[in-house]
Formats: structure tokens, sequence, C-alpha cells
């Protein structure tokens, strides 16, 4: 049974780089996705080093959440990750899961990604859009 699912979730991590080289404009070298996921809900966060600097990139892109959520449903119910990186280099990719055991994902804890991407990309300075017209930043 486990080599069905292999078989399964092979080519749907790889149309997952497919999905991640479009939102890349067509270049998913040195693209990285770290996704935090729980039953009905999806986190997933895109970043591309680009030299000095690591740039978001924009993850709302429904093939993309659809690869995701079956991925994720390929394991039975109780023994589904609940955070996967994705991470392209030298034309592959490279994925690793955490489950609920390491980490609990049923709060929100924005620290877990910055961890991923320090990480990753040390202290290389991040590049995020800029906010939407209107917004406004809530402070405690």
């Amino acid at each position: 049974m486990a080599k069905d699912k292999l078989d399964l979730l092979g080519p749907l991590l790889s149309q997952v780089g497919g999905v991640l080289a479009d939102i890349a404009d067509g270049d998913p070298e040195d693209v990285f996705l770290y996704v935090e996921i729980a039953e009905g809900w999806i986190s997933p966060n895109i970043f591309k080093e680009e030299g000095k600097l690591v740039r978001w990139l924009d993850p709302d892109n429904k093939e993309l959440i659809d690869l995701l959520f079956e991925a994720w449903h390929l394991e039975p119910e109780g023994k589904r990750w609940s955070v996967m990186e994705y991470a392209i280099k030298d034309g592959k990719f490279e994925v690793s899961f955490k489950y609920p055991e390491e980490v609990n994902v049923e709060s929100m804890d924005h620290d877990r990604r910055e961890d991923a991407l320090i990480a990753r990309y040390g202290d290389k300075p991040r590049v995020y859009p800029p906010p939407p017209e209107g917004a406004f930043e809530l402070k405690p």
C-alpha cells in the first residue's frame, strides 16, 4: 500500500513544482514553499531567493491549493502531516514533512514560518509586497 501512495504522491509533488514555476514566472530555481495545513484550512507561503535577498511570491493559486490538499489527503486521518517544506534547487525538488506530534499548527504562530526561513536563508532580507491600499496595521 505504501508503494501505491508514493506512486500517487510523487507525481502530485512534481505538479506542485510546475505550479511553483508558473508562480515564479517560469523560473522555479531557488523557490521555497512553506505550508501549514489542517482540516479545512491551509497556509502556503512561497519565497524565492534572489541573490542577496528573498522575495515573497503570492501563493493565491487554486491549482496549488488543490494539489496540496490532495497530497495531504493521501495520508490516512490521524497520520497526516501538518507542515511541508518544499524546495527547488538545481532543477530538482526536495520535500520534508513535520507531523502533529512535532508541531501543533492548530494555533497560529508566525514564528514557525520565520524559524524555517532563518534556517534556510539566515539573515538575508525578505521582501514582501506593499500592503494593499486602505490596509492598516493592528498594534498590541
